[in-house]
């Protein structure tokens, strides 16, 4: 028996989609936001982390100095 029908058999309701052609459920966009949002801070942190580098790290420790 195919899980579609054993769903409609049982009364086990379906995921609740965004739009009913479109194969995505309010469950995934969540997901969707939480890991972009994740990724974001994540990206974030790397660019502040490198500009520290750039502009104190490195250069207090010698490896290049600032002009300007």
């Amino acid at each position: 028996m195919g899980d579609a029908k054993r769903r409609k058999e049982t009364g086990i309701p379906e995921a609740q989609r965004i739009v009913a052609w479109l194969p995505l459920t309010v469950n995934q966009s969540t997901e969707f936001v939480r890991v972009s949002t994740k990724g974001a801070w994540i990206g974030i942190g790397l660019l502040v982390f490198g500009w520290l580098m750039v502009r104190l790290i490195g250069p207090t420790f010698g490896w290049w100095k600032n002009v300007g």
